[in-house]
């Protein structure tokens, strides 16, 4: 039975004068979600480190192959999605639900823009159910009541969390958010992370100056993080294969998928 839950937020903190993440990687990855001036940021940006273009399109085709991994190979059923940004053609429910129609998918995003797109994510299988929750993650226990809801937190969840701790520039909390949240789910739950790293051996600091220029330039503010600093979010949990490495490589169908300097993994809680 479909539960579907419609949103909820303000949509007066919407603010076109200044370029906005959600907005802007969806310019990147080619969609029409966008406003003039999320075109010249992201222009800017892309002079400034060009591989980030396909960075973008590397972290979405991350989402689809971890989903259609944890879906069909570890019989994931509950997926939170933080962070979830604009709506594309295949979102983590159509993924899942294609899989298994029972799939419970929690989106989760504090832009107003993608508040205002919620309702095409919201297009559950009768058997499952879809929901969006209006949070910041900077707040994981609004985030694990409001799931609460929908899925059950008794049982396996993925948490989701592509490119979206690195728009919480204290390391520290942002290890403390991944603590909560995976605190909040059984075990056989797993996380799901992307994030840019400032690694020479993967390019990342081609992006420092263009992450200097995004946050004089447009919000939210971002950081990128060392391979350790990643790995750490990972402690506690067990890494599955291959591990920590550029989310371009991370199960990819290609032999020699581009390395980006964007780390990608999965972890399930033992």
């Amino acid at each position: 039975m479909s539960e579907t839950q419609q949103p909820t937020g303000e949509s007066g903190r919407l603010n076109t004068a200044v370029a906005h993440n959600a907005r802007v990687w969806n310019y990147w990855i080619g969609g029409v979600d966008n406003y003039r001036v999320d075109q010249q940021v992201g222009d800017q940006v892309a002079a400034m480190f060009p591989v980030i273009r396909e960075v973008a399109r590397a972290d979405r085709d991350f989402l689809v192959r971890a989903v259609q991994f944890l879906a069909a190979d570890r019989g994931v059923r509950q997926f939170l999605d933080i962070g979830t940004g604009l709506p594309t053609l295949d979102n983590t429910h159509v993924i899942a639900q294609r899989i298994a129609p029972e799939s419970r998918i929690v989106y989760v995003d504090n832009d107003p823009t993608v508040l205002a797109h919620a309702p095409s994510l919201l297009t559950s299988t009768p058997e499952g159910a879809t929901a969006y929750i209006d949070a910041d993650a900077h707040h994981p226990d609004a985030i694990i009541q409001g799931s609460a809801a929908t899925l059950d937190l008794h049982q396996p969840v993925a948490v989701m969390m592509l490119g979206i701790l690195n728009f919480v520039l204290d390391t520290g909390q942002a290890h403390d958010i991944v603590r909560q949240l995976m605190a909040a789910v059984p075990s056989g739950s797993c996380l799901v992370l992307t994030h840019p790293t400032s690694d020479a051996d993967l390019g990342g600091e081609g992006q420092i100056a263009a992450m200097k220029f995004w946050n004089e330039n447009a919000t939210p503010p971002i950081t990128a993080r060392s391979r350790p600093e990643i790995a750490a979010f990972f402690d506690g949990l067990d890494l599955l294969a291959p591990g920590l490495v550029s989310c371009a490589r991370w199960r990819a169908e290609s032999d020699s998928p581009a390395t980006l300097p964007q780390f990608g993994a999965v972890a399930v809680k033992p």
